[in-house]
């Protein structure tokens, strides 16, 4: 079949045709007749034969040039019915059995009333198109070609050409002169004229357009960069608005553009081509892609296609990784993605089975390539920006997806199909995706799937880490059989992004891993199930490593990759528990992780107050306020990572056997001390967990948790958390705080109210008590109070069923002396409220008084084994009211009889709660003396005495004032006078405040709670004389608040000279000491004095001498050089003197540090010398300045107060 030359369309007519010929011939150019020479020869295209630049330039040959030719004259010419052409020249009419069958035609090809006849050139036109194209049957006519392109590629309606006829007109010149000669101006009057056509006429003269365009690129010769640029420009402008309809066409088009991109063969140093040249390239490409009309572009993905398609995707990938223009690049990878199918375009449509089927079966052979190549790419350098890493990340994972499916490889037979001997060359390019080929295959794609993760993961900009979560989600929702290895890497980046500094990282992260939960692909797949658990033992067995290595960013994506695998491996979880390897290694690593800071001295140091707290509502709300106790850990500091170490137990909870779980843990808890407080913090999280409260998964356990089960488990940690051995530990190193922790210790007996022995845990031989020991077992103590207070939580209201063997051990630490555990304690109270629907902490204590009364009474009675039975009563005593009092009269009976029989060794402990006896009692009978006596403290009070005393008195109220006063320091000082000589009348009055002389007959009984006072005052006063300095000021430190006239003379003639004198005789030690001071006797002793010196002196008047050595002796400790805390206490006993006598102790502070000088008002007065004026900064000034300040704000706000007042209206 020999090809037409490559002329314009000739004229059809006979008479003319010689001529035409000559025309034709005299004004071709030289381009034009080498072009006819080189078209006489026959032209056959074949994929296989284009391998090389050289074949493909030479490939497009005389069939596309045959089939253009006849596209002219079958453009030019109308045709009737009968398939005949008609003649344009003459006018004849057209027969009778042709004008009715004509006139569908002109409504197809919108042309006038067609006249004339066919002339026989155009019967010899449509004979050699007839031979040139190869016999088949004629399809139906398809819509208007304005219909088929979608609205984005349709010209505007307002087009000036909108006929075959019409736009041929126009367009004729511009394409002859184009094929005449090539040039840039030719092009551009081309495109002018394309601007006024439409697009349905566009369409019909789509090949007609395109034949010189092509024809320009086909030239043999070097040709101008811009010249070919506007040629793909135009040509790119052409399949834009319209479609190709023709697979040879297509392939024609591809390969010629393909063409473009590569240099010549036969140019040894070849001239790299232009950027602009490149990229329009690159978008005719992607036009042609777009403008490929129905299934005419499954042409390109044939086997016979695959080195031509295997041209274009070397040429784009060499683009994509070589180019430094992130334009191309871009382009080039966009362009890659529309080859391969995988458009994001919504034209489309998705493939079918059998299509994926297909192209994965095309595009195996180019997966390494691509991989790599795209791999370098996403690694390559960060100067190329996000947009192409953005790209190269989901082309990737777009073509790995397709080939690797795991649908696809499923159907794929084991042994490879022959084909016949004709494409036996095409099948040694077909790659056989057998089992062995994916094996392999999945193999080298996991280490550059391992690469492309770890560069992705940490890449600065959201975009390519939001990319990266698609490609884990896109592969392990098609090729989690076939990549099951690879998912190591990819799980891991995943989990990790979870906690993005992004909010639509995170989000998304989010969504694809409960998708991955719902879906249950971990829990269907026991091979991804094995990967987890693998990758699980391996960060278990490195976590303590990474924890104490990595800064607090990387451990929290370390504990977040380990709750991730957690959550993926949901009720999956057994299988790593199951394993003892695993479950040793998982343990481990949360003990050693979770390991406390108990150096900080402070946690020994706080003490508890003594004093009434406040009613229950204030206490629950304050407690509630700051509920958990802040723990400082050894090996990270950011909160973030505790609260990531809870879920992680809590979701080992959730989805785990807790039985198993509780009891690894438990012996944990019993096999070491240096374990202990991390398997509790561990056991109270798989508690919560398991009941499903404050724990984030992502789906649901397949068994819920039963209650009863859940119940056991509590109360099997409840004992052991109150063991004697593990309740009661040494926080102090208060000897007879000691005796008592070693002596309950050594008993073995439990916390319970007269509970029996239930083990024997010996105390460590360990000769010295550190603190850390201290810490330590503070800490410990108050993580097992917060698991109690979780325990209530979890159980609600069933946990009242537990409140005999746990409200009473909680009682005694709310009573501690440490005032962590003491706080503590408060809120497992304030927990326990809640969870079992108790109205205050008041009401709990007042509805279960009979319980604990009854068990104090057991305590009390084997005091050398349960010697903490006080601390239960004097809890009960501060946070409830005087409804309790008749339920508790009995047991302080009991503690009374108890201290007599212990003076020795427990004065100090039960003196305690005969303090807090005292309080309450003064709390809930005597407010008003009470409410009186704090309101003396009040600014107010002082500015209404002061109003008072510029009222008008009288002469006789002065004179009885001073009569008072003088007998009332006579009775004080033992100076008595003789009663013979008094009036009577004078002496009634003093013998009338004796209500309760007992020598009085008839006289009626005390109330209980002044007999219950009463009997406690009558065993305080023998304790004035106790051995123990500490004994001996509680006692007076009680006794003066309530009665500090009997106190004055021997307190100010038998004790204060002992104190003060041990004062100045402890003074130099404890300025030379170091920290560790601190926590000896001594210390204590001193600084009991001193913050109760100062009240005393207060509560009991002293006079001015006994104030001055009180003052001398406590000035040495407003010394820098001495412990902060006997700092605070010397100025708390200067604030106290400051109420007595404010004007003396002005005086001595400014003996010591004047701060201002003082100039008299008048130049006859002598100007105010004092001793502290001039002196120099010494260790003296902060304090000293401090008091002095607080002293002037004291007196400005009594001052002005009382002057106020005082003004008449």
């Amino acid at each position: 079949m020999a090809a037409r030359p490559l002329t314009p369309p000739r004229r059809v007519e006979g008479q003319h045709r010689t001529d035409r010929r000559r025309e034709t011939r005299r004004t071709a150019t030289p381009g034009t007749d080498r072009a006819r020479r080189a078209g006489r020869g026959r032209w056959k295209y074949s994929a296989c034969a284009a391998a090389s630049p050289q074949d493909r330039q030479g490939a497009v040959g005389g069939a596309c040039v045959s089939r253009a030719a006849g596209t002219f004259l079958t453009t030019l010419r109308p045709r009737s019915a009968g398939g005949r052409f008609l003649s344009r020249c003459r006018a004849r009419r057209p027969a009778r059995h042709f004008r009715h069958a004509a006139a569908p035609l002109r409504e197809q090809v919108g042309a006038p009333a067609l006249r004339g006849r066919p002339g026989p050139g155009a019967r010899e036109a449509a004979a050699g198109r007839c031979r040139d194209s190869p016999r088949r049957s004629r399809p139906p006519p398809p819509p208007p070609p304005q219909l088929l392109l979608p609205p984005c590629r349709r010209r505007p309606s307002m087009a000036v050409f909108d006929t075959p006829q019409e736009a041929f007109g126009a367009l004729r010149p511009a394409c002859v002169q184009l094929t005449r000669a090539q040039t840039m101006e030719n092009v551009a009057r081309l495109q002018a004229h394309l601007a006024a056509v439409s697009a349905s006429a566009l369409q019909e003269l789509q090949e007609y357009v395109l034949f010189p365009l092509r024809f320009a690129l086909k030239v043999p010769g070097p040709k101008q960069e811009r010249l070919v640029q506007s040629v793909v420009q135009c040509i790119s402008s052409v399949l834009a608005a319209t479609c190709v309809k023709k697979q040879e066409l297509l392939q024609e088009l591809f390969s010629e553009l393909c063409t473009c991109l590569s240099p010549p063969s036969s140019s040894s140093n070849p001239v790299p081509l232009s950027e602009e040249l490149k990229l329009a390239v690159i978008q005719a490409l992607h036009t042609l892609m777009h403008s490929a009309y129905g299934d005419v572009i499954w042409s390109l993905y044939q086997p016979t296609a695959l080195p031509l398609l295997g041209f274009a995707v070397s040429l784009l990938l060499g683009l994509a990784e070589q180019e430094k223009a992130k334009q191309i690049k871009i382009s080039a990878l966009k362009c890659l993605q529309v080859l391969v199918l995988q458009c994001d375009c919504q034209e489309h449509r998705h493939l079918d089975e059998d299509e994926a089927q297909q192209c994965g079966d095309l595009f195996a052979s180019f997966l390494p390539g691509i991989s790599i190549t795209l791999s370098r790419v996403i690694t390559g350098d960060i100067k190329q920006g996000h947009k192409s890493t953005v790209s190269a990340i989901r082309l990737f994972y777009l073509i790995v997806g397709l080939v690797m499916a795991d649908a696809q490889l499923a159907r794929i037979a084991k042994n490879k199909e022959k084909l016949p001997v004709e494409e036996s060359r095409i099948s040694e390019l077909m790659v056989h995706r057998g089992p062995d080929w994916s094996k392999s295959t999945a193999e080298k794609l996991s280490l550059l799937l391992h690469k492309m993760v770890e560069f992705s993961s940490v890449h600065p900009h959201w975009k390519v880490r939001l990319e990266l979560v698609e490609l884990v989600h896109h592969l392990l929702r098609n090729c989690s059989q076939s990549l099951v290895d690879s998912f190591s890497h990819l799980l891991k980046a995943l989990v990790g992004l979870v906690n993005d500094e992004n909010s639509e990282v995170q989000s998304r992260c989010k969504e694809v891993l409960q998708g991955i939960a719902e879906q249950r692909i971990v829990a269907q797949n026991r091979a991804l199930a094995d990967v987890l658990s693998e990758n699980l033992h391996s960060l278990a067995t490195a976590l303590p490593r990474l924890m104490n290595s990595q800064d607090d960013t990387g451990k929290v994506s370390t504990l977040s990759l380990l709750l991730g695998y957690l959550k993926l491996l949901g009720p999956k979880i057994n299988i790593v528990l199951n394993s003892i390897s695993h479950l040793h290694r998982l343990s481990k690593a949360l003990m050693q992780v979770l390991e406390l800071d108990v150096t900080d001295v402070k946690i020994v140091e706080d003490r508890r107050c003594e004093g009434v707290c406040g009613p229950s509502g204030s206490l629950q709300h304050g407690v509630q306020k700051d509920r958990c106790q802040k723990k400082y850990f050894r090996f990270f500091t950011d909160e973030k990572i505790f609260q990531l170490l809870q879920q992680v137990c809590r979701v080992l909870g959730y989805y785990g056997n807790l039985y198993l779980l509780v009891d690894h843990f438990m012996g944990l808890y019993g096999e070491s001390g240096m374990y202990r407080k991390q398997a509790a913090m561990v056991l109270n999280e798989l508690i919560t967990g398991a009941a499903g409260v404050g724990v984030d998964v992502l789906q649901e356990r397949e068994v819920s948790l039963n209650v009863d089960d859940l119940k056991g488990s509590i109360m099997s940690i409840l004992d052991e958390y109150t063991d004697q051995a593990n309740w009661y530990l040494i926080t102090s190193i208060d000897t007879e705080e000691i005796s008592h922790e070693h002596s309950v210790q050594h008993s073995g007996l439990t916390a319970h109210p007269g509970g029996a022995c239930s083990s024997v845990l010996l105390l460590s031989s360990e000769p010295h008590i550190t603190t850390r020991t201290m810490n330590s077992n503070i800490w410990q103590i108050c993580i097992q109070l917060e698991g109690v207070g979780c325990f209530a939580a979890v159980l609600g209201k069933e946990f009242r069923l537990l409140l005999l063997s746990a409200l009473y051990p909680v009682l005694e630490k709310a009573g501690d002396k440490t005032l962590l555990i003491s706080e503590t304690a408060l809120g497992t109270l304030v927990d326990i409220c809640k969870a079992c629907s108790y109205d205050s902490l008041q009401c709990l204590i007042n509805e279960n008084s009979d319980y604990l009364v009854n068990g104090i009474s057991l305590n009390l009675r084997q005091l050398a084994h349960q010697p903490h039975a006080s601390q239960v009563l004097d809890t009960m005593l501060r946070h409830s009211d005087a409804s309790l009092l008749p339920l508790v009269e009995d047991v302080i009976q009991d503690v009374l009889s108890a201290l007599d029989q212990s003076y020795n060794n427990q004065a100090s402990t039960f003196l305690g709660v005969l303090h807090s006896v005292m309080t309450a009692l003064v709390q809930w009978f005597g407010s008003s003396s009470g409410e009186e006596h704090q309101q003396r403290q009040t600014p107010e009070w002082w500015s209404g005495t002061l109003s008072q005393g510029q009222q008008v008195v009288t002469r006789q109220e002065v004179e009885q004032f001073f009569l008072d006063y003088v007998r009332q320091k006579q009775i004080a000082e033992g100076n008595l006078p003789d009663t013979g000589d008094e009036e009577p009348d004078e002496v009634l009055p003093l013998a009338e405040p004796e209500p309760n002389n007992s020598d009085t007959e008839g006289e009626t009984p005390l109330p209980s709670h002044a007999q219950l006072a009463k009997d406690v005052m009558e065993r305080c006063i023998h304790l004035l004389s106790d051995g123990n300095l500490r004994v001996r000021l509680k006692v007076l430190c009680t006794l003066a608040q309530k009665c500090g006239d009997f106190l004055r003379q021997r307190f100010s003639k038998d004790v204060l000279p002992k104190l003060t004198s041990s004062l100045l005789s402890q003074a130099p030690a404890s300025a030379r000491a170091g920290p560790v001071y601190n926590h000896t006797l001594a210390f204590k002793l001193q600084l009991a004095v001193l913050q109760g010196l100062g009240s005393l002196c207060e509560k009991l008047d002293m006079g001015e001498s006994d104030l001055n050595k009180v003052a001398d002796a406590c000035l040495i400790y407003l010394s820098a050089k001495q412990p902060m805390k006997l700092q605070e206490a010397a100025q708390s006993v200067f604030l106290h003197l400051m109420h007595v006598d404010p004007d003396s102790t002005w005086l001595l502070l400014n003996e010591v540090c004047c701060p201002h000088q003082y100039e008299p008002p008048h130049i006859s007065l002598r100007p105010v010398k004092l001793s502290g004026m001039g002196r120099q900064r010494n260790e003296f000034t902060d304090n000293v300045l401090l008091l002095l300040e607080k002293l002037q704000q004291q007196e400005s706000v009594m001052l002005p107060a009382g002057t106020q007042e005082a003004s008449p209206p």
